[in-house]
C-alpha cells in the first residue's frame, strides 16, 4: 500500500515541476517494475493520467482492508534464511532466495485464488502495454529469477501478483507449474534489468545507500549500469514515518502519497538535467 502510493506521488511530484518529462518517464523504453513497482509500473503504462492515478491513493473507497498476518513468524523465517553455511561462510543469494521461498510456500495465507481477484480490481487493465513492461519474480523452489514481459506468454495479472507475493503475508502465485515470490527477494529493484539504458531512473521506497540483505543493493547495481547517466530517488524522513509500522495498511496510502509527491518535487530539477 505504502510503496504504491508513494511511487506514484514521486512520479506526481516530477509531474509538478515538469509535465513533458514525467510523460517521457511513463512512456519510456523499458519499465522494469519489482514487487509494488510491478503494480505501479502496470498503471503508468495503462494509458491513465498520471493525475488520476494519484488522486485515487487520496481516497478511501472503503475496498481495500489491513493486512493480517503473523509477523514473528514472519521475521524469524527470514531470519533463518540468512543463517550461515555450515562452514561458518555467508550463504549463497540463491540459497537465501530458496529458504525464503520454502518459508513462502509453508506459511498459512489466504488463499491464492482469493488473491488473484484482489489484484485484478486493482488492474486499470488485463492487456500487457506495448511499453516494454519488464516484471521480475523468484521461483520458490528453485530460487532462479523469472522475468515476465509481453511476449512471455503469461498474463499480466498472474506477472504482477508473483511479482507482489510477499513471502509470508501473500500467498505464492502459481504459473505453470511452478510458484512464484516477490522479486524484491533477489533485488529491491532489479535496475541490472536495465542494461543497455543510456538514462535510467531508478525509484524505491527506501532510504538511498540501504544495504541488501539477500543480494546487491540498488546502489551497486547503479554502479555496474555505467556509462549509463543514472538518478536514484529513495525515501526521506517524512517518507518514512509515512510508511509507518505497517506499509501494507491503507491507512499509509494518502500520507505515502503526499510524502512521494514532496520527494518527486525536489528531485525533478536534477532529473531533467540528468535527462537532458
Amino acid at each position: 500500500m505504502a510503496g504504491v502510493a508513494w511511487e506514484l506521488g514521486v512520479l506526481q511530484g516530477i509531474a509538478d515541476k515538469d509535465r513533458a518529462l514525467a510523460a517521457r518517464l511513463v512512456s519510456a523504453g523499458r519499465v522494469v517494475g519489482t514487487s509494488a513497482g510491478a503494480a505501479v509500473a502496470a498503471q503508468v503504462t495503462s494509458g491513465t493520467p498520471l493525475e488520476e492515478l494519484y488522486e485515487a491513493q487520496l481516497v478511501d473507497d472503503g475496498l481495500d482492508f489491513v493486512v493480517e498476518f503473523d509477523g514473528p513468524a514472519m521475521l524469524a523465517g527470514w531470519v533463518a534464511a540468512l543463517e550461515p553455511s555450515a562452514d561458518g561462510s555467508p550463504p549463497d543469494p540463491l540459497v537465501i532466495r530458496r529458504r525464503i521461498g520454502a518459508m513462502a510456500l509453508a506459511a498459512p495465507t489466504t488463499d491464492e485464488a482469493t488473491r488473484l481477484k484482489e489484484h485484478e480490481a486493482d488492474l486499470l487493465s488485463t492487456e500487457w502495454p506495448d511499453t516494454d513492461l519488464t516484471i521480475p519474480a523468484v521461483d520458490a523452489e528453485s530460487g532462479e529469477l523469472r522475468v515476465f514481459r509481453r511476449d512471455s506468454g503469461v498474463r499480466l495479472l498472474d506477472a504482477i501478483a508473483a511479482s507482489c507475493a510477499v513471502p509470508g503475508v501473500w500467498p505464492p502465485v502459481t504459473i505453470s507449474d511452478r510458484r512464484y515470490v516477490d522479486g524484491g527477494i533477489r533485488s529491491v529493484a532489479n535496475v541490472d534489468l536495465a542494461a543497455g539504458a543510456d538514462h535510467v531512473l531508478v525509484v524505491t521506497p527506501q532510504r538511498p545507500g540501504s544495504p541488501s540483505a539477500f543480494g546487491p543493493s540498488a546502489s551497486e547495481q547503479v554502479a555496474a549500469l555505467a556509462p549509463a547517466k543514472v538518478l536514484m530517488i529513495g525515501a526521506d524522513d517524512a517518507s518514512i514515518e509515512a510508511f509507518g509500522i505497517n506499509p501494507l495498511s491503507p491507512a499509509t496510502r494518502a500520507p505515502s502519497a503526499a510524502a512521494g509527491r514532496a520527494v518527486g518535487r525536489a528531485q525533478a530539477a536534477e532529473l531533467a538535467a540528468l535527462f537532458s
